[in-house]
């Protein structure tokens, strides 16, 4: 079983820049995918990005040139850099682990609040 904690959300303003981490735990598997989702209340969960441990990464169209994500795989870490926010960025931003053949594992959440 694998374990996620995040870290990193807050209140920012129109513009700034956040930095999440994600840190998995347990029973990893060295082919894997790690990544990032958000929701907005009352909006469905979408991807904003993933990275494969090889380095490959995607990214949902409205992340694209605003966010990179990046992994530690020595510390099983993965790291989304946030740049121009903006309100419509405000949501919970979820950690997301998955291994072929597996059931994937969802972090607990973090909060970002884009606003003036």
């Amino acid at each position: 079983q694998v374990q996620l904690v995040e870290s990193g959300g807050g209140l920012v303003q129109p513009g700034g820049s956040l930095r999440l981490s994600c840190t998995a735990s347990g029973r990893i598997f060295s082919i894997n995918t790690m990544g990032w989702y958000h929701q907005a209340p009352g909006k469905q969960r979408e991807m904003v990005a993933t990275i494969s441990n090889g380095g490959i990464a995607n990214y949902g169209d409205f992340a694209k040139g605003r966010f990179t994500i990046s992994r530690d795989n020595a510390k099983n870490a993965v790291y989304l850099q946030m740049n121009s926010l903006k309100p419509e960025d405000t949501a919970v931003y979820y950690c997301r682990y998955t291994a072929p053949g597996r059931i994937g594992t969802w972090g607990q959440g973090t909060q970002v609040t884009v606003s003036s």
